[in-house]
Parts: structure tokens; C-alpha cells; sequence
């Protein structure tokens, strides 16, 4: 069979003949030697696909169901198989026929080429090609979790020695054990390692087809600690066009930890290995299918988005026979966390948003569900829970409910589902947890001003250089959001008495609101004893999330926000840097979040400074190839662009911060597929002509939205189905289409990442008004330095322009339109300077 079936056969087939011809491959293993290297089979290629050279301290994700690859971008990694760390510090080493000189093939990673089903990582040595192509495998296989593949070109003979540190360590915080004791198990002429621990019922077992072991030091030796070693001869004559894979298996139980069981399933992944990849390969070839995709013409902003979608499905975690999200990946060092690789409430609810935006809304049940299931008995919904949760006493643990704000944003996003889907049989179903965490909300007033507060949890920061708050601004906003979700909620469910009371509630918090926490800036929190805590922070841009609250005197806070003060050129600082206590590089204290750009972003859109949102937006969608490539990172400094050093990489809400300011912020969507309908207030960069959003869900259909511009209207057209198109700003229909009256002028900036380790020092824009015939742009840059911003001109005769503050001047065309620019020269000085600019007609 082998013989029968080369690599220059596979390739003559397209991915949808993948799966037919991994069975035909998979001979029965009593027909072979015990393990095998498999011919090779074609590796699916995508538009998606990340290319770039190898930085070596740059991180790497493999994430799937039931396992990931954690690593840098040198090829090294370490391996779970959920809930275990299975082995860590994966590194090779080569030896050349004739040629003395030992080889860390890790110092030789050239590229890294990253596509939504595998990552693969080139060694490129003068004498040999090493492809190290790791992806996760389907949960349904018993064992499995994810894979690599090893693809090895040579001029000469070479031994290649893949060495690891054996880990098998349950995931925090259930008990461990001494490091565990790898076994070799001669098996034909080759074998496996079996690593035992001091437990019967957690082992671990370690395969690459063809390999010998490394140092098996003999019992009479003096206690050292060598390297676990198998070690490949590979001859370019015999064992060209073959894959070796890593195969690797896990026991957790009493059962599955026995030799025998691990012996299978490893027999099982070596047999099935082409099956496995071409099942998580026809998976992603499809996944775009029924979920949304955004054609523009910025193609960096189109991949953003896909990207995120994929980075959020990535960190979908199988536990038992459920479904949930985890909050991130990152290699996890000499701890048993691999980032933030468990289950987190908030960080779910926030995501939610953005899974209800491109439509997969059979994610968003499992999700709901899984937090449903961990309900406390007063109705508190959970802040985390890890993966070993049942292996400890979790609930006497400070953890699971630590946290007050998952409560709020539970009732938020069950509303925020329901209005997307139209699943009302879902909310009947679980109306009485929505009903328990509505009680437990509105009964968690601790100081008697009606608005729910910290006694119950964190709100936002978990450290505070004052002390902790004993009320957020951040806790109060989501309060009053949560209190009218809820409200819309019992209405749905004809229930009319609680839903005026609820109603009246979110009113009442409202005004409280104003009469507490209003200033130039909305204060940070308020103490129990009635004094507020003035601290200028980012938390109050929570307040427009879900589109239906807004603090009132907000005009301030936003020039403060868009400004240097808080804008950094790669996100938003939570906290002021002329702050007492602002720390660039702390965690709640003045470091960039992705999350806090998007909720700002979001907030942005909804009042008016679309230019400032989309900047802030491009922020976040630019960070995709930053470092983690396809995913977001957790935070960065606030004082150079630079992550920090622990910041979870592939970090769930910071992906859906890519996604919920661009569809409802930038495209400007809400759903009521409860209603069969789709308002838009979409903002388009100056600089696009027209857009198309494919797979746009409205309940359980999908439409495309189709964006053109004509003349002095933006034309907005649904088609696929029978959902009706609303305006949002109440413009009409005509021919079957809206036609949005655009303002006489529209200007862009321009958006791109700095170097790393650079200070902020782009351009900003404080405040933008406009009305029938002007344009008012507050700005802000670098001392002397000129913009020839992108202008846009909408039925308006350049003549009849008039310019304060700048000069009308043409540019290359394709910069906008028309080749129009807006040249601005700034005053000089050190430092951000400011200028108006006015422009009429």
C-alpha cells in the first residue's frame, strides 16, 4: 500500500477527495510494522495563510476541542491533551553523514507559515529541509488532541534527536505528582515511551514511527536528570516522501492510563493520522460557509475579521460531553496554566457578542449553557472554572464566583442571542435561570442607592492602589444595561409587571448615575461612604455596549479618550497617564487592552467620532500579525508597543474586539430577527467606495449586505433573503434599496501599527462634529509634523469648499476619490500639538 500510493498521487487530488484517500491509506496495523511513517498527503493551502520569517521568541498557537501546541516560533512547544500537559521543551537536534558539527535545528527556523487548520514551521539548512506542520485533531478520535507532522528532505543520511521534558501534569489546580519516569517499550524496531507517574490513573505515552530511545540510564547510575530522546535515522533513499508523526496519548482514568489503552490509541493516531488532518481540513475549508465574511476594500481588515472568527472557535474547549470557551492560550513555563486555558464567564459573555454578529449561533448555546449549568443556587452566574475543576473541592475555592460582573452580562447577552436568532424557545426554556439571575442582581445593593455594587465581587480591576471599590462606574453602566435587557426580556415572555419593574429600575439607575459619578470625567467608582474616587479612567465606555444607554455629559470624557492621554498608536490605556498611580506596565493601572479599545471603539461609533472608532478599531485589527499570528494578544505596554511578557496571546475577547466594532460600530447592524429585520447606520471609511458582508444572520436566514456609494448617498442592499432592511437614521427605501444621505465631506486617517518598542506619536482625533455644510475636526500631533489626510468630497463643487486651518490639495488618486487631500501643517513645539480644522461650504 504504501508503495501504491505516493506523494506525487495525493497531490493530484483536491482537499474535498481528502477524506476517501486518507481510507484508503489507513491499512489495518496487524498488516505493518506496529507504528509506521505515513506517505505523505497534501497539505490544504488558503487564502488565510500567514507567512513570515521566524522571529524565535515570538509565540505560536495550536488550539483545538481537546488539545493545543503552545510554542515559540523556533519550533519548540510545549503539548496538552486536555486537561494534561503532556510533554514541554520539544526541541531537535541533527546530525549529518560526514559532517562533524552538531546542528540545533531549532536555530535554524526560517519561516512560520500559519493557516486557519495547521501551523507549519521551516528549518532551512544548507544540507536538509526540516517542516514541522502541527494542527489539532478532531475530539471524536479516543486520545486525540493534536498532532505534528514531520517532513524531512535531506542531501545525506541524517539523524535528527527530538528531545523533550515529560510533564504529564493535570491542568491547575488539581494535584500532581513527581516528575514522571519515561518507560521505553520496544515495539519491531522501533518502540514508544511510556511516562508513568506515581498515580495508576495519569499516564502519559510519547511516539514518533521509526525512532530509538536516547539515554536509558540504568538503575545502578547516580540520580541525574537526562533528556527523554528519540532519535531518527532518516535516509533521503528510503524515507523520502514520508511524514513522521508526533503522536501522543494520555490516561486520565484508571482505565485509559493502562499500557495497553495507551498502546491503542497511539496504534489508532498513527493509522488514522491521514483521516484526522483531512477532517480538521475539510472543517476549516467550510467554515466560512454559513458565517459572515466582509469584503472591503481594505483586504488587511477582511482577514482581521476572519481571523478573529477562527481564533474565537479556536479556544472552544470539550469538557465531558459539553462545550464551553476558555479565555486564552499561552505556554504555560514551569506552571500547569497554559494562559488563561479555562472556563470564564465574563470573558464569554463579551465574546458572545461577536459570535452573535457573524452568525454561529449554535456556539453561542453551547456557551450559555455551560455558564447555565454552574448557576449558583441565588441565581449568581460563574466567574471561572477550570478544566480539573472536578478534581478538586472548586467550589471552597476563591474562584468561581469571584467576580460580580458575569451576572449582568448574562442577562445582556441572552437578550443580545434571542434579538440575533430569534431563538425564543431557548429564553422559554431558561427563563427561570434568567429569572434567578435578575433576582440576584436587583437584591445586591449593599449602601441602599439602588445600583448593584462590589460587595458581590470584583467588578472590573482586582487591585486598586486606594483599596478596593465599593462601587464601578464600570459595575453600575452594566447594572443598567442588564436591568433593561431584562426588561425587553419579560416582555418577550408577556410578563408585563416585571418587566415595568424592571424598566423603572434601569431608570432610576440612570439618573443615580448622573447624580453620582458625572464630571468632565465620570468619576471611576464611588465609596461606601459617598465619595467618589475621581480616577480618569476608560471604564465608563462600557455604558454603550449594547446600544440602548449612554452617559449624558459624555463630551469630555471622549476628547480625553481619543487623546495621547489615553490613545495610545496600538490601543487604549485603561487609565490616564497623568494619573498619580498611572504604571504603563501594571495590569489594571495604565497597560493597553485590546478589549478596552473595543469597548471604546464601540462607544465612538455609537456618538459620532467614527473617525477616532475606526483608528481604534484598525488598532486592534492590525495587532492579528503583531504576534500571536491569526489571534490578539491580552495587553500591551501603555508606554511602548510592546506586549507584555505573560500576556496571553491567543486571548478570546481580544479577538471579538475585532468583530463587535466592526459589524455593529463600522457597519452600524442591529438585529431583530424576532421581527425578521436588519437596521444599519453604517460609517464608512472615506477612502471606500462600496463593501459587501456575506452571511449577515437575521434569526435563521442569512442575507448579504451590499454597500455602494452614488454620488451623495450610500446605497445599502440585502439580498438572499426576506429580511426587511431598516435605516437606522430613518432614511428611505427606493428601488429596493436605502439610499443614506452622506455629508458633503468625509475625511480618513490613516492607520498602521509602529515599530516595536516606539512610543505613541500618531495622529489623533479629539472631536469631530458636522452638520449640512461644515466639518470640524479637533486634532492632534507631533509638534511640526504635516498630514495630507484623504478627503472625500459627496456633491459638493471643490470651489465652493472653504478651509480653516488647512489647505485643500491634490493628491495621487486612489488616496480618495478624486485625488483630494486635506494638507495640515502642525504648530511647532515638543511633543502632541493641537489644530483645529474647519472645513464649509
Amino acid at each position: 500500500m504504501q508503495k501504491q500510493f505516493g506523494t506525487s498521487v495525493w497531490y493530484r487530488f483536491a482537499l474535498g477527495a481528502m477524506i476517501f484517500l486518507a481510507a484508503e491509506l489507513a491499512v489495518p496495523v496487524r498488516a505493518q510494522q506496529w507504528l509506521q511513517s505515513i506517505p505523505r498527503f497534501p497539505i490544504a493551502s488558503s487564502d488565510l495563510t500567514i507567512r513570515q520569517h521566524a522571529e524565535t521568541l515570538k509565540p505560536f498557537t495550536v488550539a483545538g476541542e481537546c488539545g493545543t501546541f503552545v510554542g515559540q516560533q523556533d519550533g519548540s512547544f510545549e503539548a496538552w491533551v486536555f486537561p494534561v500537559k503532556l510533554l514541554s521543551h520539544f526541541r531537535i537536534e541533527a546530525e549529518l553523514e560526514d559532517y562533524s558539527v552538531p546542528i540545533d535545528v531549532n536555530e535554524q527556523a526560517a519561516e512560520i507559515e500559519v493557516a486557519p487548520d495547521h501551523t507549519t514551521i521551516t528549518y532551512s539548512h544548507a544540507a536538509f529541509t526540516v517542516r514541522e506542520i502541527l494542527f489539532a485533531t478532531p475530539c471524536d478520535t479516543n486520545g486525540a488532541g493534536v498532532m505534528a507532522l514531520f517532513q524531512i528532505d535531506s542531501v545525506r543520511p541524517l539523524k535528527l534527536t527530538f528531545s523533550f521534558t515529560p510533564e504529564v501534569k493535570r491542568m491547575w489546580p488539581a494535584a500532581n505528582y513527581n516528575a514522571p519516569s519515561p518507560e521505553w517499550v520496544k515495539q519491531g524496531g522501533s518502540g514508544y515511551y511510556l511516562l508513568h507517574t506515581d498515580s495508576d490513573d495519569l499516564t502519559g505515552a510519547v511516539a514518533i514511527p521509526g525512532t530509538q530511545p536516547g539515554i536509558l540510564a540504568p538503575y545502578q547510575e547516580r540520580p541525574k536528570s537526562w533528556p527523554t530522546q528519540l532519535i531518527l535515522s532518516f535516509d533521503p533513499k528510503r524515507d523520502a516522501g514520508q511524514y513522521f508523526p508526533l503522536l501522543l496519548a494520555s490516561g486520565n482514568t484508571t482505565e485509559s492510563a493502562k499500557p495497553a489503552a495507551l498502546a491503542a490509541q497511539l496504534a489508532k493516531l498513527n493509522e488514522g493520522a491521514a483521516q484526522l488532518y483531512a477532517k480538521t481540513a475539510d472543517y476549516y475549508a467550510h467554515f466560512f460557509d454559513k458565517r459572515l465574511v466582509a469584503e472591503t476594500p481594505d483586504q488587511h481588515l477582511n482577514q482581521a475579521m476572519q481571523w478573529a472568527e477562527l481564533s474565537i472557535d479556536q479556544l472552544r474547549v470539550r469538557h465531558g460531553d459539553e462545550v464551553g470557551l476558555v479565555a486564552g492560550f499561552y505556554s504555560s513555563g514551569d506552571s500547569n496554566r497554559p494562559g488563561f486555558g479555562w472556563f470564564f464567564g465574563r470573558d464569554t459573555l463579551y465574546t458572545l457578542f461577536a459570535v452573535d454578529g457573524y452568525g454561529d449561533f449554535a456556539l453561542t448555546r453551547q456557551a450559555l449553557e455551560f455558564l447555565i449549568k454552574r448557576q449558583r443556587d441565588d441565581g449568581k452566574i460563574m466567574h471561572e472554572y477550570s478544566q480539573t475543576a472536578e478534581l478538586v473541592d472548586w467550589k471552597n475555592l476563591p474562584y468561581e464566583y469571584a467576580a460580580a460582573d458575569s451576572t449582568p452580562l448574562f442577562l445582556m447577552a441572552m437578550e443580545d442571542y434571542v434579538n440575533s436568532s430569534s431563538d425564543k424557545e431557548f429564553l422559554q426554556q431558561h427563563w427561570d435561570v434568567v429569572e434567578k439571575a435578575w433576582q440576584f442582581e436587583r437584591t445586591h445593593d449593599t449602601d441602599g442607592d439602588g445600583i448593584y455594587d462590589n460587595s458581590q465581587g470584583t467588578g472590573w480591576v482586582e487591585s486598586w492602589p486606594s483599596g478596593m471599590p465599593h462601587q464601578e462606574i464600570y459595575l453600575a453602566a452594566l447594572d443598567q444595561q442588564a436591568s433593561s435587557a431584562y426588561a425587553r426580556l419579560a416582555r418577550l415572555m408577556n410578563k408585563a409587571d416585571q418587566a415595568s419593574s424592571a424598566e423603572a429600575r434601569a431608570q432610576k439607575v440612570a439618573s443615580t448615575i448622573e447624580q453620582e459619578y458625572a464630571g468632565p470625567m465620570y468619576a471611576f467608582s464611588r465609596n461606601a461612604d459617598g465619595s467618589l474616587d475621581k480616577t480618569a479612567t476608560i471604564y465608563p465606555s462600557i455604558a454603550w455596549w449594547d446600544g440602548h444607554y449612554a452617559l449624558k455629559q459624555s463630551g469630555e470624557m471622549f476628547r480625553r479618550w481619543a487623546s495621547n492621554e489615553f490613545s495610545t498608536d496600538w490601543g487604549l490605556r485603561d487609565l490616564g497617564e497623568h494619573e498619580v498611580f498611572y504604571d504603563p506596565i501594571s495590569y489594571h493601572q495604565g497597560s493597553v487592552w485590546p478589549l478596552f479599545t473595543g469597548w471604546t471603539s464601540v462607544a465612538e461609533y455609537r456618538t459620532g467620532h467614527t473617525i477616532s472608532g475606526y483608528a481604534h478599531l484598525m488598532q486592534t485589527a492590525d495587532l492579528t500579525w503583531a504576534q500571536d499570528l491569526g489571534s490578539v494578544t491580552e495587553l500591551l505596554s501603555g508606554a511602548y508597543f510592546s506586549p507584555f511578557g505573560r500576556s496571553t496571546t491567543h486571548q478570546l475577547w481580544s479577538s471579538a474586539m475585532v468583530l463587535t466594532p466592526a459589524i455593529r460600530g463600522l457597519f452600524g447592524i442591529t438585529t431583530d430577527a424576532l421581527h425578521n429585520s436588519i437596521s444599519v447606520v453604517p460609517h464608512l471609511p472615506a477612502e471606500w467606495d462600496h463593501a459587501v458582508l456575506r452571511h449577515v444572520p437575521v434569526g435563521r436566514t442569512f442575507i448579504d449586505l451590499s454597500f455602494k456609494r452614488d454620488g451623495a448617498f450610500l446605497v445599502v442592499r440585502a439580498t438572499g433573503g426576506d429580511a426587511r432592511l431598516l435605516s437606522g437614521d430613518g432614511s428611505k427605501m427606493k428601488d429596493g434599496a436605502l439610499r443614506i444621505p452622506l455629508p458633503g465631506v468625509e475625511v480618513d486617517i490613516p492607520h498602521e501599527l509602529p515599530l516595536p518598542g516606539s512610543r505613541t506619536a500618531q495622529l489623533k482625533v479629539l472631536n469631530q462634529t458636522a452638520d449640512a455644510h461644515s466639518l470640524t475636526l479637533d486634532l492632534e500631533a507631533q509638534g511640526g509634523s504635516v498630514y495630507d489626510l484623504p478627503l472625500r468630497v459627496n456633491g459638493v463643487p471643490h470651489t465652493a469648499i472653504h478651509t480653516d486651518g488647512a489647505t485643500l490639495a491634490q493628491t495621487a488618486v486612489g488616496s480618495a476619490a478624486d485625488g483630494s487631500s486635506l494638507h495640515i501643517v502642525f504648530p511647532a513645539g515638543v511633543g502632541y500639538q493641537r489644530q483645529s480644522v474647519r472645513l464649509s461650504w
